[in-house]
């Protein structure tokens, strides 16, 4: 093992984890690890025996780097670069030999107080890819006498912190790219990943060129399509396992992204007649609605560069602050159960930390550019590379790098972004479209959506697809010069925009809208009644929720119960866990806002891909098959302990059912049925609440006559009962198409874990995606499931679905579905079974 350094606190203060750091960019440990103190003392120590690398022409901070190579910054107060010097004298110089306890720099804190934000200094370790901390110290500390932490080096881990050199390879292999589009970005994110895993530097040689494995530009930017023979180069301590690893990610089976749309080509304009434009089809529908022109302005740019440090710390906040706006929609696309959100902003992350795009911007700056100019021609430069290959899916990935350079640019510049206002049920006409102008816009803000440019396997066009909004793309730059406010007819299904609509076209079009509008008012008229096979067998019809104000809406939509409360919205984007008291008034928001029907209350799913900071789960090699579910809450048992009381606590609790995630056996749901009577003991509560459990893997459905011995009910969660059963990561978008719950072995665990409930009485719901899907509706039925928990807009639609089936037939037909081989003969037949109306 290597020897630790022992650094002492170079103030006397007390100690402050870096997320409580006024400041994004070490907050964000943008630039390292370490710590920071809030000091009482003003002259700055040298905490080791060094060699000052580096004092910064302001002198608010310095460098020194210790024998084993740390690099230790130090850094005082926080925005105190503005300050130009005044209030710091240094004491030692540049390239000077120093001894630990070492006077380095004298701050005049009475004076540095009144003009910086805080006093707060940071000292963290430069190099931490080739450094990690052994021990951190909490509390008081004593400058030059108490140790502030432990740092040891990672070994020959400093190899990969060198992204820019080809690795002399210690181990080479031969990759053929399964990718059905080559390597665009999801898949490049899928290399990254993979070499990021691993301590080793990772290279891909193709066609005479060479890019970093941890660089999802550069990996685009290669051109490999599907098919193409890669070499991988490897070499570092685990430079075998980081070379399978990317070599598995190459060669995994990914299906064309085209096939998502069945995309036609563009109609001729003489074929389409005067006044109409053909475009390709983003999402299928009819729109009418006056015409909303939107063109976004270029973000300013400071083209003069200010010192160098300045320029720096600039892109450094602004890259942090950019970060943290992408996670913040994250959660809210994850509280909203917003999967294809979720998924574009995370592939938007792994853009904004490609080390080729940021490196490029500081060499930039290095050589004297300014912040917002350095940025500018990286990402240009990168988009231009991108748009210029030979492939259509990666011309179109240049427009998410369009969209992270403007964020980037205008958090340099602190301008506010300007976003389309759109006129209720108007077609927006734009150029092109971000994902983050779509995502700041109301769901029911368009009536459709016209591109100039675009493709139909942009993010953009998975939004609009996601939300039921009409859309063509790649329209051409006549629909530009389109009046504002013109009645245009948009049929997206056929490829057209009609801009001068004759009277007969439009009233066809009002028809087509207007039965589908009265086929849907007619649907939630009989929303609020039961829903009923033609035989009679009550299917009772639940919402998804998050929220009190989502109980709400389930309500007026004629939800029968609630069948999934999401807890976690009370537990993310919020720096501690919230109060038992606090959790009591919040589910009894929602249980109020019921009206007397009954809700399942899914105590806190988090690790996987829902990250709760604060709750410090240790990182894990596999989340998906970590900690996570009731098992992060056997891991924090206070939590665990708060949520069920707030439960308990509730006025009505006969109305509340309580839910546990990822059980994996009859262990799990003892142990907290043992619990939650002895709270309801100490609180005095006589009268329990139903308690139930996921069938989310495969051991609990095959042991689903166990559970059911001692569980109320069983739900079903198909999304992770899907991933787990196929093996298919159901967070990785390339895996995304084979991930269908109609597969004969997902409906053989369900069948399984209905017929266990069954032996004792139990009823099974499903609560997962595939609740929501119309065609499985019948199938899920047949195999013995009485209750279906969808988003509420969707509950008129699967009532009157319900009340088309008739349950003998369901149970005959499902049993035959079962002898399939496959999702895709699965659905073809229920189809010819059950066709949709």
């Amino acid at each position: 093992m290597t020897q630790a350094l022992e650094l002492k606190a170079p103030l006397t203060g007390t100690v402050l984890p870096l997320e409580q750091v006024p400041d994004p960019v070490f907050a964000g440990r943008m630039m390292g690890d370490g710590l920071a103190i809030d000091p009482t003392s003003s002259t700055l120590l040298a905490p080791c025996d060094g060699v000052v690398t580096q004092i910064a022409r302001t002198h608010h901070a310095l460098t020194l780097t210790a024998a084993n190579g740390a690099e230790i910054l130090m850094h005082i107060g926080i925005d105190t670069v503005s300050l130009k010097g005044e209030g710091f004298k240094p004491l030692v110089a540049q390239g000077q030999t120093v001894t630990c306890g070492q006077a380095l720099i004298e701050a005049d804190f009475s004076f540095i107080a009144g003009k910086a934000p805080s006093l707060i200094t940071v000292v963290v370790i430069a190099n931490s890819d080739t450094q990690e901390m052994a021990e951190r110290a909490t509390g008081a500390v004593t400058a030059g006498q108490s140790i502030l932490m432990r740092v040891r080096a990672k070994g020959a881990a400093s190899a990969v912190a060198d992204a820019s050199a080809t690795p002399s390879a210690d181990t080479t292999a031969w990759a053929v790219v399964g990718h059905g589009d080559g390597v665009h970005a999801r898949p490049a994110a899928m290399i990254q990943a993979a070499a990021k895993a691993f301590n080793a530097r990772v290279f891909l040689r193709f066609s005479g060129q060479e890019a970093n494995a941890r660089s999802v530009v550069s990996l685009m930017g290669l051109g490999i399509g599907h098919g193409d023979r890669v070499e991988v180069l490897a070499s570092g301590p685990e430079a075998g396992q980081a070379l399978a690893a990317v070599v598995e990610a190459l060669e995994a089976h990914s299906p064309s992204a085209h096939g998502e749309v069945e995309a036609p080509a563009v109609p001729a304009p003489a074929a389409l007649g005067a006044g109409k434009v053909g475009g390709v089809l983003a999402a299928p529908g009819l729109a009418i609605g006056p015409v909303a022109q939107f063109a976004a302005a270029e973000p300013r740019v400071v083209e003069l560069a200010g010192e160098l440090g300045t320029e720096y710390n600039a892109l450094a906040r602004a890259l942090a602050t950019v970060r943290s706006a992408i996670m913040s929609q994250m959660h809210a696309a994850l509280k909203h159960g917003d999967k294809a959100m979720q998924a574009i902003f995370d592939a938007h992350l792994a853009l904004l930390d490609d080390p080729e795009l940021v490196g490029a911007a500081e060499r930039a700056i290095g050589q004297g550019k300014s912040a917002g100019v350095a940025f500018r021609d990286a990402a240009r430069t990168q988009r231009q590379v991108l748009s210029a290959m030979n492939n259509p899916l990666l011309a179109e990935r240049a427009n998410d790098l369009k969209d992270l350079e403007r964020r980037v640019l205008l958090a340099i510049s602190g301008d506010a972004d300007q976003k389309p206002v759109v006129p209720p049920r108007s077609i927006l006409i734009a150029d092109d479209l971000t994902p983050s102008d779509l995502a700041g816009m109301p769901a029911d803000a368009l009536a459709g959506v016209v591109l100039a440019r675009g493709g139909a396997t942009s993010h953009v066009a998975i939004l609009v697809r996601a939300r039921g909004i009409p859309a063509l793309v790649a329209t051409g730059a006549a629909v530009l010069q389109i009046e504002n406010g013109l009645e245009v007819l948009l049929d997206a299904t056929h490829g057209v925009l009609d801009i001068t609509p004759a009277a007969d076209s439009l009233q066809a079009a009002r028809q087509q809208i207007d039965a589908r509008r009265d086929t849907l008012e007619h649907m939630k008229r009989q929303a609020l009644e039961p829903a009923h096979t033609l035989d009679g067998q009550a299917i009772e019809v639940a919402a998804n929720i998050a929220n009190e104000r989502d109980a709400r809406e389930a309500a007026r939509c004629g939800a029968d119960s609630v069948g999934l409360l999401r807890s976690e919205f009370l537990f993310i984007e919020r720096e501690s866990a919230p109060s038992r008291d606090e959790q009591q008034a919040a589910y009894q928001a929602v249980l109020d806002a019921l009206e007397g029907r009954n809700a399942i209350m899914r105590t806190l799913d988090v690790g996987g891909d829902k990250e709760v900071p604060y709750l410090s789960l240790p990182q894990e090699d596999n989340p998906a098959l970590g900690l996570r579910g009731i098992r992060s809450g056997f891991a924090r048992p206070a939590l665990l302990d708060d949520q069920l009381a707030a439960m308990l606590a509730t006025r009505q609790a006969s109305r509340l059912r309580i839910l546990l995630p990822m059980v994996a056996d009859v262990a799990d749901l003892l142990r907290v049925k043992a619990r939650l009577a002895e709270l309801a003991a100490e609180m005095g509560i006589t009268a329990l609440p139903q308690l139930g459990v996921m069938i989310e893997v495969p051991s609990a459905a095959l042991l689903a006559d166990q559970l059911a011995e001692h569980a109320d009910f069983l739900s079903i969660g198909t999304n992770d009962l899907t991933q787990y059963t196929l093996a298919r990561d159901r967070c990785n978008p390339d895996l995304a198409a084979g991930l269908d719950p109609m597969h004969p072995a997902l409906l053989r665990l369900i069948a399984q874990t209905a017929a266990g409930a069954a032996k004792h009485g139990r009823w099974v719901g499903v609560c997962g995606a595939m609740a929501s899907d119309l065609e499985a509706a019948p199938v899920l039925i047949g195999l013995g499931v009485t209750e279906l928990s969808v988003s509420p807009g969707l509950i008129p639609e699967l009532k009157a679905r319900v009340r088309a089936l008739d349950l003998a037939m369901c149970r005959r037909e499902a049993q035959s579905l079962l002898l399939l081989s496959s999702a895709a003969e699965v659905r073809a037949r229920a189809r010819e079974i059950w066709p949709q109306v």
